[in-house]
Order: C-alpha cells, then structure tokens, then sequence
C-alpha cells in the first residue's frame, strides 16, 4: 500500500511543476521529496482539506496556525527556500485534468468533507472602508491584542517600527540601542528644539513622543485610536516626569484640528489611512505645520500591484492596510504643498528588526501561549517570519521621507547638507 507522504507527493506535483519544494512528513510516519530540502509535517488530513477549500496562502497560514501543519527547523529559512523554489519555476495553470487526478488523490488521503473550522482571531469589522468607525475596529484588532504581549515582543521603548541599526555586527549592540538611534536621528531630522512644537500622529505606545519630550524638551501632542495605547502614554509621562510636555489624544487623524507645528512625524502610520483618503492626510499633515515646519513620515512601500499586505495579514494583523510604491507617497506629499527634501531607504533595517522581534517571541514562548495563547502565539510566529522574509528579499521596503512646508517665497530654513544628523551631539 502506498503511503500518505507518496500520495501527497503526487498530489503536489499535479500542481507544482518540477521536483518538490520541500520534504514532506504526513500523519502515518511516512516522507517523500528532496533530503535537503526544508521538512513540512502534515499532522493530519484537515491540512491538506484547508488547502482545498483555500487554495491560497490563507488555506496554508490556517493549516499552520491550527497546527494541522507544521515546520521543522527555522520558519523563515523554510518559507523563503520554498517561496523561491516556486518563483522560479516557469508560471502555468494547472490542466483540468491535473486538477481532476489532484482532487482524487486529496479523497484517498481523507482530505475530503466540509470545511474545517476557522481558527480564533480573525479581523471583523464592519462599516465604510475607512470610516472613523471601521478605522478604530482595524486599529483597535491589530494594537489592542494585549500591552502585556507587546512588552513581551518588542524593546522597552516599545518602538513597533522599523529600528536604525547602526552597529549590526556589534554584538553588544541591541534592540533598544538599535530604537533609540531611529528615535533620536527623527529627532535631527526634524531639528526639535527646546519649546517646539511636535505633532506625533500614530502615536503607538509612545516611544517617539517620550523621546522628543524628555531628550529635545518639545511639546508634543500625541494621537493616537487605541483606547490600551493612549492609557499607556498617559501612564509613561507621568512617570518619566514629562506629562506638562505631553498632551495624548484619542482621536482619528481626519479630527485632528490647530495648525502651527514646528515639526509633525507619522512613524509607520500612514499605511492604515488608505489609498483614496491619502491626499487628505497630506493635506492635513501640511496644514498642521507653520511655514517652514518639517514633516518625518516612516512608512512601509510595495510595488504597484501589491499593495496590501496579503490575504493571510489582512484578515489576521492588520486589516485594511494599503501600501505603494515610495515615489507614488512622494506625489502625494508633494501634491498636498509639501517639498520633499530627504528619502533614506531602511529596508536591510527592518529585517534585523524583525528578526529581533522574532527572537523575543520564541525566548518567551511560554508567556506567549500562557498570555495570548498558542493559535495567535503561531500567527505572530507565522507573520513575523515571512514579514522578515518580505524585507530581506525587497518585496516590502520602508524609508523615512522627510519634508518641509515652505514659505511663500520658498524659504524651507533646512541645513545645506545632512551631517547634522548623522553627527555626535544635538542637532543644530
């Protein structure tokens, strides 16, 4: 009798060309496909029935996240061997009747049946694409998962961004070292003064906001849609002795009112606002600025023809997210009066980033399943592996555009050149 690792084997190439891309290890023991190559185990036949009723990454990312399906080794490493497997393979449907000998083979392998039952943790919302309402719900599922997991996940500056690696090959060199480099070059960037005023937008848990306050003396005002986020910045100023400095909103960006901003950031932001309403937050972010006030926008690209983030992250991380590519961004900024003066590229930052993420997730996996339990501990373990993987394979970029409201006659008051930024010692 044939074995399930064999069957799965055939099934697979009547819709993968070539050879396999990966091992595979089925319920009763059994193997099929390349001894080098990455080693997926199929616990039972509800992996291979998700598959069938999605025969998409979401079908795959349900299998794994239920455990149905697993990966022995390092998740990253797997999916980027496998993902690169298939790209390069010439692209081509299936036959009909490849798909025919498919289906026949998924019936003698048990697959068949109803549908599996979704897992816990997918995004529901409801209302207008990018209404106020439907953007607290999507902000709301994505920050509100838990402070107590965040913590456990990110650095204590609870920075969730993209970090400024500036010793990666130092060893004694950190994740929070790597945070307080990105907090401090927005800082210069923007030229924060003692007394000026800095609109943080997104606010996150604060890292940004604290930072200006506490180490340029600015006056920020911080918005934020999460109810556990603005609590959090609440608390941590009062702590660290800056609340007369702190002012925290919450509120949508569309309601944010006053102008005058020597400064106004949007770290990682911007991709929760959406295409159409884009030009609005433009406008919105030139009219918050004084002439010659400076704008820092962080925020993640990708091509034209992707600009989400993908079935599985949109319905389980964050939903309705929409990206492009950083040119088109450019447009818009200037479209809305702004004159774009600086673009610097972190994408090689954000893989170091997330993998430091990632390292935090598995060191405190206990906590993990024991705080947020072990499905959403395995979409985040999923999600961050191929965030990482999506980086460091220029499939996603994210860069710091930084701009100016210049005055009627074109003054931007910027330095002639950038050393100031990049310099030891406060900005000038």
């Amino acid at each position: 009798m044939r074995s399930a690792a064999d069957r799965l084997a055939e099934l697979l190439g009547h819709v993968l060309p070539g050879p396999l891309p990966v091992r595979v290890r089925a319920w009763d023991g059994s193997q099929a496909g390349p001894p080098d190559a990455p080693l997926v185990v199929l616990r039972a036949p509800d992996a291979l029935r998700r598959v069938l009723w999605q025969p998409n990454e979401l079908g795959l990312a349900e299998a794994y996240v239920t455990g149905d399906l697993d990966v022995d080794g390092d998740l990253a490493h797997a999916l980027s061997r496998a993902g690169r497997a298939v790209r390069d393979r010439p692209a081509g449907r299936p036959r009909p009747a490849s798909l025919a000998a498919a289906a026949a083979l998924a019936v003698r392998l048990g697959a068949a049946g109803p549908p599996p039952r979704r897992p816990h943790g997918r995004a529901r919302l409801t209302g207008p694409l990018h209404s106020a309402s439907r953007d607290r719900l999507a902000i709301s599922h994505h920050y509100d998962l838990s402070n107590a997991f965040y913590r456990l996940l990110l650095d204590p500056t609870m920075a969730y961004s993209c970090g400024y690696w500036q010793r990666p090959d130092d060893p004694a060199y950190t994740l929070a070292d790597a945070q307080q480099d990105k907090l401090e070059l927005i800082c210069r960037k923007l030229g924060l003064r003692p007394g000026d005023r800095l609109l943080d937008v997104g606010c996150g848990w604060g890292s940004l906001t604290l930072h200006a306050a506490r180490e340029h003396k600015a006056r920020v005002t911080a918005v934020t849609l999460s109810r556990a986020q603005h609590d959090v910045v609440v608390e941590r100023a009062a702590r660290e002795g800056v609340a007369d400095l702190v002012d925290v909103r919450l509120c949508h960006w569309r309601h944010i009112d006053g102008g005058g901003h020597d400064a106004a950031a949007a770290v990682e932001m911007g991709e929760h606002v959406g295409d159409a309403e884009y030009p609005a937050f433009a406008a919105k972010l030139h009219d918050a600025l004084r002439p010659e006030g400076r704008l820092l926008i962080q925020q993640m690209s990708r091509g034209a023809h992707a600009p989400g983030g993908g079935a599985f992250i949109e319905t389980y991380i964050a939903p309705d997210m929409h990206m492009r590519p950083i040119g088109r961004t450019v447009d818009l900024l200037e479209d809305a009066g702004l004159e774009v003066r600086s673009t610097e590229s972190l994408r090689e930052h954000y893989t170091a980033t997330i993998d430091a993420w990632r390292a935090n997730l598995e060191d405190r996996w206990g906590d993990v399943e024991k705080l947020v339990g072990e499905t959403t501990g395995r979409v985040w373990r999923l999600y961050l592996a191929g965030a990482s993987n999506a980086f460091a394979e220029r499939r996603m970029g994210v860069d710091q555009i930084l701009a100016v409201r210049a005055t009627r006659d074109g003054g931007s008051a910027m330095p002639a050149t950038p050393a100031d930024w990049y310099a030891p010692g406060r900005p000038s």
